[in-house]
């Protein structure tokens, strides 16, 4: 019989589990009930207490590591912690999420332990035989993977799953000490990027807005206005908190000599060469809806698009909603509204 481990961390804020935590935690509960099997979990963090009452309704066994050593990301802390938990449980499969925390330490978790690992998994099936269902090839390949060797240790990509909510039951927490070797590194604070700056991609996003060719093209005027359009894009992405997307041929515009939005890179790139985000919503300005582009649309849940080409790609069975309208003008009003809305909040709030 399969013993199954949910290994999860707590968020920046060091005292409740993260979401792609509380989504391994779902995907561990369904995959014990399938298979009739022992599932536990383990929690690694500064504060633990209050991220295992969340999932203390589950009624399993909750082992965790904490401590000061344990609330910010360290590859040295963050192994000997996850490796401590695998070896008081003895599972013989282990789920965790494909956080940046867990995704740099989970292969030398597994190594220790004398496991094997798979990444990027986005769904684990069967009943008799354990399949775990994985894209290759920009998300156009789907693989379903099976191993007789364990422990074997799957990272679930963040969104795959609906995340864990359930009642407050009672806590039985089992803590373990583990002694850390001389730490060479010291976490002293973190320094994020602005919003609307460099730290323009957002996976957890509720809105991924996407920017085609379109902005750095002629205006009706006759000139193009990158600097103008660059200031409406920001204000829009500050003001809602929307994710940043670009296509392929507006961030290739910049290794041709011209205009382009100075904040975006290759990183802001969806489709076939590029990301493949996995946002609730989308909107999509001044771009085509072109195959290749769109590909990187196929995990957003509501899809929608601005374009004032009534017969372009979107409209063609691509997007959920298409508005015939100058992007231009659609995101001054927004911007408007939005401002309007914040200046109507704090008021209340006063």
């Amino acid at each position: 019989m399969e013993s199954i481990l949910v290994l999860t961390h707590c968020d920046e804020a060091g005292n409740v589990l993260s979401k792609g935590s509380l989504e391994a935690v779902a995907a561990g509960k369904e995959l014990a009930a399938r298979l009739g099997a022992v599932w536990s979990i383990g929690i690694v963090g500064a504060e633990v207490e209050s991220a295992a009452r969340s999932v203390s309704s589950t009624g399993v066994r909750i082992v965790a590591v904490s401590g000061d050593a344990f609330a910010q990301p360290r590859f040295s802390s963050d192994a000997a912690a996850c490796e401590a938990i695998c070896c008081a449980v003895q599972p013989t499969m282990v789920l965790a999420p494909h956080s940046s925390r867990f995704a740099r330490i989970m292969g030398a978790v597994a190594h220790r332990v004398g496991g094997c690992i798979d990444t990027h998994v986005a769904a684990v099936i069967g009943a008799e035989a354990i399949e775990a269902q994985r894209w290759f090839y920009r998300q156009r390949i789907e693989a379903a993977l099976t191993r007789t060797h364990r422990p074997w240790f799957l990272l679930l990509d963040i969104g795959t799953h609906t995340a864990y909510a359930g009642e407050t039951g009672v806590l039985a927490l089992e803590s373990i000490h583990v002694e850390l070797p001389a730490l060479r590194s010291r976490v002293v604070g973190t320094r994020s990027p602005e919003r609307g700056g460099a730290g323009n991609i957002r996976p957890d996003a509720k809105l991924l807005f996407v920017v085609g060719a379109g902005w750095t093209k002629k205006q009706p005027d006759g000139h193009v206005h990158a600097e103008d359009d660059a200031k409406l894009i920001l204000q829009f992405l500050q003001a809602s908190g929307a994710s940043l997307g670009s296509s392929k041929s507006l961030v290739d515009q910049g290794g041709e000599g011209n205009p382009v939005l100075p904040f975006l890179t290759h990183l802001n790139q969806v489709g076939q060469t590029g990301s493949t985000p996995r946002h609730r919503k989308g909107l999509a300005t001044c771009c085509h809806g072109e195959e290749p582009h769109v590909v990187g649309w196929r995990f957003v849940g509501e899809r929608r698009a601005v374009s004032l080409d009534p017969n372009c790609g979107w409209t063609r069975g691509k997007a959920d909603v298409v508005y015939v309208a100058d992007a231009f003008q659609v995101m001054a009003c927004l911007d408007k509204l939005l401002e309007e809305h914040a200046v109507d909040s704090a008021q209340s709030v006063q």
